[in-house]
């Protein structure tokens, strides 16, 4: 094992490993004309798109019925980008709901699709070119390899099954350990008992690894934002002049570790 290769590589699901933006429209579009009741429930042409380019607005899932729901309002995409944490509580109480009921609609449709199409649900996921392999290669190898998301780890386990990708669930954190990504980071390392800067995380969401930053103990663990997933422009400008945030391509993702840094 030499240095330029990690000793744990941890990897975000959504984002990095695979693509569920198919997945996200299709459900949150159904959320979205439960609890608005639209007159009409086909979907504009180029709804789908638009969600697509703001998905990076999302921090947790009950928000993407209500990004539809700006959208439809007409809401300006720029407006969307610079304004997103003050436009959802602004619909939210113009019609008088709370976030709950909204995440309770949209799990409670995700979950009736799942119970009554799982293999549908499932096809609606896809993984970047290159990343099947790299798992392959990285679970073949002495790198020692975790997902930690805040998606559902049996889907997680679904998924990676579907494509051949043989990772034991005791190697995926997901939505149910309910607990910070930072937390889980320190507990493989502990488990491990290496040196934080042997554990090497890849993540799409620039705030979350400016919360693994904040944890001191965590601080020489490398941090890598995946510039293919679900982030912005400014976002990964801002991760280029981290100086403790690596700015990761997807073609860098699929080579040898060594060319990672």
């Amino acid at each position: 094992m030499t240095a330029s290769s990690p000793k744990i590589l941890a990897l975000d699901f959504d984002g990095v490993i695979c693509d569920g933006l198919i997945e996200y429209f299709e459900v949150a579009w159904r959320a979205y004309c439960q609890i608005w009741s639209p007159a009409n429930d086909t979907v504009p042409d180029d709804l789908a798109l638009r969600f697509y380019r703001l998905r990076p607005v999302i921090e947790t899932g009950w928000e993407m019925p209500v990004l539809i729901k700006a959208l439809i309002d007409d809401i300006p995409e720029d407006k969307i980008l610079q304004e997103w944490v003050n436009i959802t509580p602004h619909i939210l109480s113009t019609d008088k709901l709370q976030s709950k009921e909204v995440a309770i609609k949209l799990d409670s449709l995700r979950d009736e699709w799942i119970a009554t199409d799982l293999n549908g649900w499932l096809s609606l996921h896809k993984f970047y070119p290159g990343v099947v392999e790299k798992l392959k290669v990285t679970i073949a190898s002495e790198v020692k390899l975790y997902i930690v998301s805040t998606k559902e780890g049996r889907f997680i386990q679904q998924l990676l099954q579907r494509e051949g990708v043989d990772l034991p669930p005791t190697a995926i954190f997901g939505k149910e350990v309910k607990r910070p990504k930072y937390e889980t980071l320190r507990e493989l390392i502990a488990a491990a008992d290496i040196q934080p800067g042997n554990l090497w995380f890849v993540e799409d969401r620039l705030k979350t690894l400016e919360l693994i930053q904040k944890q001191t103990d965590l601080n020489n663990v490398k941090l890598f934002l995946a510039d293919w997933g679900y982030n912005t422009q400014p976002e990964r400008k801002a991760a280029q002049n981290d100086p403790g945030v690596q700015l990761l391509s997807l073609s860098q993702f699929t080579k040898d570790f060594s060319g990672w840094l």
